[in-house]
């Protein structure tokens, strides 16, 4: 996505420095005030936590510095546009598909990441659509945050706790994967499991006839294109909106077969 960011802001004249801070707050703070002190004319932040990035974001407004979020939120600061993939609507198609998968009726829980804001909206807009099925039933919700390892121990902790457990929602595929893990050595057998982000690696477990079923997918090309449009449109003087949603979709074994 970095990269993509990069090619995209090139073609519009932008020069762009690119840095990755491995979602660790401190290092992305600190990252964002050295950007101040270099005198920037834009940042894009992709924040390592939504609300704990705010006061950076802030120090940056206060040093009159246009700062645009990508892909995830941030909870605080003033942010000229947020470009993201609308996560509302890839929860509800997690949650539609979950519900098709489960004939309207079961148990399901989540593994979740509560601190990051677009996480917020995936959870939110599958339980709007999983609420549309009054035989569906969410019976736990626990952070595993976004990583695969913890995800793994999470997922053991819910098969142990609910012997009658029949769908997990997956906020991402490190998570998706790291519960598939614990599903396949727990032995259960009637588990359908749905992520989010169609990583190669997931899809590979949903062609192969996982349990893993079906994952959200997003389009980083399309968000890093928006991404640098909306910043060199601001500089250029024109008008950015303040949310610039990206679609997303869905895949399933039958679609990465070739089969619609």
């Amino acid at each position: 996505a970095l990269a993509l960011l990069a090619e995209f802001c090139k073609a519009r004249g932008i020069k762009p420095t690119i840095l990755s801070c491995g979602m660790d707050l401190s290092t992305q703070t600190t990252q964002i005030e050295n950007f101040i002190t270099r005198g920037v004319d834009a940042m894009v932040v992709c924040p390592a936590e939504s609300a704990g990035i705010a006061g950076a974001i802030r120090k940056a407004n206060e040093a009159k510095i246009p700062v645009f979020t990508a892909d995830i939120a941030a909870q605080g600061g003033t942010v000229v546009s947020h470009i993201a993939s609308d996560n509302v609507q890839g929860g509800r198609l997690a949650g539609e598909y979950m519900a098709r998968l489960l004939n309207g009726k079961g148990k399901v829980a989540i593994v979740n990441h509560p601190i990051v804001r677009s996480v917020q909206d995936r959870v939110k807009g599958f339980k709007e659509a999983v609420s549309k099925c009054p035989g569906i039933e969410i019976v736990d919700d626990q952070a595993a945050e976004g990583q695969r390892d913890k995800a793994v121990t999470v997922t053991e902790n819910l098969l142990q706790k609910h012997k009658q457990l029949d769908g997990i929602f997956a906020i991402n595929d490190s998570t998706a994967l790291g519960a598939l893990a614990a599903i396949e050595q727990s032995g259960r057998k009637n588990i359908v499991l749905v992520g989010y982000d169609g990583d190669p690696e997931a899809r590979e477990k949903i062609l192969a006839g996982t349990a893993l079923k079906a994952d959200v997918v997003q389009y980083p090309r399309e968000i890093g294109k928006a991404t640098a449009d909306a910043v060199a449109d601001y500089l250029e003087g024109k008008k950015v909106e303040r949310f610039i949603p990206i679609k997303v979709g869905i895949i399933d074994q039958k679609s990465l077969k070739g089969g619609g």
